[in-house]
């Protein structure tokens, strides 16, 4: 199972994560970083650490926290604060490589020491600084805590001096896009899900079901948001259909009942080991019923 939806909550805004508990989102992000201003990070972490102790219970979201860099300051404290309380997962933001997962693995193991839990699950932004393009086949090697890859253009465009990231017709120019695919394939080499990053205008929902579609066709098992208003269409989006399911389900009992055959013949269509594994994949993300 893999989660749909990563709603973006500013850590900062109380009432914004307490809303988006009930916005049917997979999972919150919430925001220790670029959504909270300097002189609010301690108010930030303030809050976040109580919603943390008093987290909703079976069937809400799961709440993962994304912290500031880890070549700033502002990453001890908050990993000082909210790793003890055990978040589902830890966002990280603008590492340019996968030794910067293996470095928060070592920090966050220093917090787990001596409390229960399974270790804490890292969700690194891949794609944020001109070296990371270079570095996503790292990924491979992060170790246990890779949950998934996620994307993002608008740091890589501030950062390589861009006056945007898309083109006049509104496609991605040809940096971004490149990032975007290299992602789906980073994660595939790494054996995790790709999460397909943000549709800005948070207003424009036939964009986003246009958007979200496509990045389901390229091989994104999920998407981040920015508003709860898009959650229920990323959700839609990223949701196999009952007759996807229904297929699915044929081709698996198909290869079943032939075992030992490379190829198999359904529907018209000649089928091998790669229509099986898809049709494997597919099913692992049916979601319980709630």
């Amino acid at each position: 199972m893999t989660h749909r939806s990563w709603l973006f909550v500013p850590g900062d805004s109380p009432s914004k994560m307490a809303k988006a508990i009930d916005s049917g989102a997979d999972a919150l992000i919430l925001d220790l970083e670029d959504s909270v201003g300097a002189e609010a990070k301690g108010d930030a972490r303030h809050a976040v650490r109580n919603l943390l102790r008093h987290r909703p219970g079976a069937g809400g979201p799961e709440l993962w926290v994304r912290i500031n860099p880890l070549s700033t300051a502002d990453a001890a404290l908050d990993l000082a604060v909210v790793a003890p309380l055990r978040p589902d997962g830890i966002v990280l933001p603008k590492p340019d490589s996968a030794e910067e997962v293996r470095q928060l693995g070592d920090l966050l193991r220093a917090h787990e020491a001596g409390a229960p839990g399974r270790p804490i699950p890292i969700l690194p932004i891949a794609t944020e600084t001109p070296l990371s393009v270079f570095n996503l086949q790292s990924y491979r090697t992060s170790g246990p805590r890779l949950a998934a890859l996620a994307w993002g253009a608008e740091d890589l465009s501030s950062a390589v001096g861009a006056m945007t990231y898309r083109t006049e017709s509104g496609a991605f120019a040809p940096l971004y896009d490149m990032a975007r695919a290299l992602v789906i394939a980073a994660a595939a080499a790494a054996d995790v899900p790709a999460i397909e990053t943000v549709y800005p205008a948070f207003r424009d929902l036939d964009g986003l079901t246009t958007y979200a579609a496509n990045g389901r066709r390229d091989g994104f098992t999920g998407m981040m948001a920015i508003h709860p208003a898009q959650v229920p269409v990323i959700n839609a989006a990223f949701t196999p259909t009952l007759a996807e399911l229904d297929e699915a389900r044929q081709i698996v009992a198909l290869f079943e009942k032939s075992p030992g055959s490379g190829v198999l013949s359904f529907n018209g269509r000649m089928l091998d080991a790669p229509h099986l594994k898809q049709a494997r994949r597919l099913l692992a993300r049916v979601r319980p019923a709630s």
